[in-house]
């Protein structure tokens, strides 16, 4: 048996790391001592994983009698140390050409919780919305503009799968905080490879490795009735593993009718079946409840700005969704030179929503897979790249919407099958034109159709068939990437997007069928720096996107959201993030001291639009923010506590395309404290609490826009206070 020396090292400054988890193929877990060194005794070549709160996961083979120095990356990184594969491509975020944004699992962690809205929102050009607890919607870029509810016009992949329905809408709601481990956020077009979405492309991961056998369990309290938990399982198999996961969230919600019950379970098996295969399998459950106080004006939001819209409660206003989703992954390494991976999917959806209105029953069942082969070689002295693949859907849904009385469905007004079919065919080239120019052309050729056969109708129209097919389309992109130094570089890009109506905005609630509604084109210029210099961290992207045959929404004096295409619009922005660690000493009672700011510049307009007889051209665009900006600073000692505080500032709002009402600028504040230590080499221990809005602002995260009898507003929640506990044991 031989002995190691270990010395653990922070890759930046050099300094040993204490308190560091050396997991132990084989063998019992080890932390380091407050030198930063771990003496093991191996008598066969050993899987080490090396963890600590502020650093990124590491691991290493190590022989018998062989002394290491592992160097770990610190979690605020540089940015030539970021890895991203954003376009299909992994490289540094340093030497991307994109718009590119990553949330890792630790920043989701330093809010409450509960949603992934905090932690998204602290990117630049990005801005998640929660109408009522679960009601998400999504705007990156202002693409949200369209979104009455729900996730549209982004492309939403989780582990790999097409998460976004073939329709165009994504239940982003279905999941829970602890089913995400990374994410990547591609803003603007990304249709070359991504298919249909101006908006931009997020791609969420759970862990895909078992690397031990774990418990884990969380229990979290809040005001309004919050109480979530969850229990977790990792169990080491080989190569491979299982894990799974069950979490319950509920709260009564800070408003009237805004309660939510959440339940949702997964299970993962991944395996490896040779040294150039993996295979992960998953089945995610999702029973989600909650419901809809809706939206107010003016007069009832200063009169009391927790009440329910007046009708919602009688009328049970809700959504009660049950989803099953079941996922097959695969990767294969034929060779040096060429890869592929695939994922499959196949999905059942119940969807119950009764409204103010009507009452929506809904169930749908979709499958499809995306399949994507690369290919790396060397022509003559240019390293090159090819990235080819294709992406199917099929949805059918049974679509019945009946009247609704107190809460109950009632007589049937009509009833649709819906069939939606979308596919896409995409390749992409790399080329390294010298060691410091690297080039891609990237396509893809797009096809879709509708098919909504009505069955039953109440009024006066007979029973029919329409379909709409949308002719071929090809998405073009170009971008370079100029490598100033291993540090730094410029990137710049023109891509072409285009965004098809969904179908829940060609079959609209009140039972109107608009087959001319036109899909979004648009083309996007961007040009951007990324560099490293000292201890700061800087990004920065310019860009112009021209949109023409935008959909946008308004409402009928029924209250039912309608859409139409409204010209063009101008979308002009910059988007900044600026990071760096003022202090940094693992060997201090205060170890670090991070600051981060982001600073988000929407300035879009309509260029060209007429509504009603009106010239909205050059007004701002509806829905965007034209400034925001967020503060982020956080602090870790070495006993354990941490402290991180969060500043976001949100300029005013237009509400009406008429410009005529806007909400006004808002500062969101909130903090978290905590203790999180590893206690031994088993026990994993946190305790937190924290605080949102501190200055108790009123304001709404998520407006109804152009909104009858002028009803825009649905009130956040004001100052509120949440906590809660984690255990972890390794066995």
């Amino acid at each position: 048996m031989g002995q190691n020396h270990i010395v653990i090292l922070d890759k930046n400054t050099q300094n040993t790391i204490p308190g560091v988890l050396v997991k132990i193929q084989g063998q019992n877990n080890q932390v380091s001592d407050s030198n930063g060194k771990v003496i093991l005794n191996l008598n066969n070549p050993t899987l080490l994983a090396f963890s600590h709160i502020s650093y990124e996961n590491f691991s290493i083979l190590v022989n018998p009698n062989e002394d290491k120095n592992i160097e770990m990356v610190p979690s605020i990184s540089s940015l030539n140390e970021v890895v991203v594969s954003g376009f299909e491509s992994e490289r540094p975020l340093v030497h991307q050409a994109g718009a590119i944004s990553k949330v890792l699992e630790n920043e989701l962690h330093r809010f409450n919780e509960n949603s992934l809205l905090s932690a998204f929102n602290t990117k630049p050009g990005i801005r998640v919305e929660e109408r009522a607890p679960a009601s998400y919607r999504i705007s990156i870029r202002g693409s949200s503009l369209r979104s009455p509810f729900g996730v549209r016009n982004v492309k939403v992949y989780w582990n790999d799968i097409p998460f976004t329905s073939p329709d165009g809408t994504t239940a982003l709601n279905i999941l829970d905080l602890s089913n995400l481990q990374n994410t990547e956020i591609i803003k603007g077009p990304a249709g070359s490879i991504f298919g249909a979405g101006n908006g931009g492309v997020i791609s969420m991961e759970s862990r895909k490795t078992v690397s031990e056998n774990y418990l884990s369990s969380d229990f979290g309290i809040g005001d309004f009735g919050l109480l979530r938990y969850r229990l977790g399982i990792d169990q080491k198999i080989g190569e491979g593993g299982i894990n799974a996961s069950y979490v319950h969230q509920k709260s009564d919600g800070y408003r009237e009718h805004s309660a939510l019950d959440r339940k949702v379970f997964q299970l993962a098996l991944h395996s490896k079946p040779s040294t150039k295969q993996t295979l992960s399998s998953q089945i995610l459950y999702s029973d989600l409840q909650y419901q809809i106080p809706g939206a107010l004006n003016a007069a009832q939001l200063e009169e009391d700005r927790t009440q329910a819209r007046p009708g919602s409660v009688a009328q049970n206003s809700s959504i009660a969704q049950k989803t099953l989703y079941g996922t097959l992954s695969h990767q294969i390494d034929f060779n040096d030179k060429w890869d592929n991976s695939t994922a499959l999917y196949i999905n059942t959806t119940e969807f119950e929503n009764p409204f103010i209105l009507d009452y929506k029953k809904e169930t749908a069942f979709s499958y499809g897979g995306r399949s994507k082969f690369s290919y790396n070689d060397q022509w003559g002295q240019f390293p090159v790249q090819i990235v080819a693949g294709g992406e199917y859907q099929f949805g059918k849904t049974l679509a019945q919407n009946f009247g609704n009385r107190q809460g109950q469905a009632d007589t049937i007004r009509f009833s649709d099958d819906l069939i939606t079919t979308q596919a896409f065919l995409f390749q992409q080239l790399e080329i390294e034109w010298t060691s410091k120019i690297l080039m891609t052309l990237g396509f893809s050729q797009n096809f879709g159709r509708y098919d909504i056969i009505r069955t039953i109708d109440a009024g006066p129209n007979p029973p029919s068939s329409n379909t709409r097919t949308f002719n071929p389309i090809v998405v073009p992109r170009i971008a370079m990437v100029y490598k100033l130094s291993d540090h730094s570089g410029i990137h710049g890009s023109i891509s072409s997007g285009f965004s098809p109506p969904t179908i829940a905005e060609v079959r609209t609630n009140e039972g109107s069928i608009n087959l001319d509604l036109e899909a979004e084109r648009g083309i996007n210029y961007e040009a951007g720096y990324r560099s490293r210099f000292g201890i700061f961290n800087l990004d920065f992207t310019a860009f112009y996107f021209k949109l023409d045959q935008t959909i946008t929404t308004f409402t009928n004096d029924q209250g039912v959201v309608l859409f139409r295409n409204a010209g063009a619009t101008d979308q002009k922005g910059i988007e900044v993030s600026l990071d760096y660690a003022l202090f940094r000493n693992q060997n201090t009672i205060i170890q670090e001291i991070k600051l981060n700011h982001a600073f988000t510049g929407h300035y879009f307009n309509f260029a060209d639009f007429e509504k009603g007889g009106n010239d909205f051209s050059g007004n701002q665009l509806t829905g965007v923010s034209p400034n925001t900006l967020v503060n982020l600073l956080d602090i870790r000692s070495k006993l354990g506590f941490y402290l991180n505080f969060t500043h976001q500032f949100v300029d005013a709002i237009p509400l009406n395309d008429a410009n005529t009402v806007f909400q006004d600028s808002y500062n969101l504040v909130g903090s978290r404290i905590g203790w999180r230590n590893t206690l031994g080499s088993r026990w994993d221990i946190e305790v937190y609490g924290g605080a949102d809005n501190l200055l108790d602002e009123v304001y709404s995260l998520g407006n109804d826009l152009n909104a009858f009898a002028n009803r825009f507003y649905q009130p956040a929640p004001g100052r509120n206070f949440y906590g809660g506990i984690k255990v972890g044991l390794r066995y």
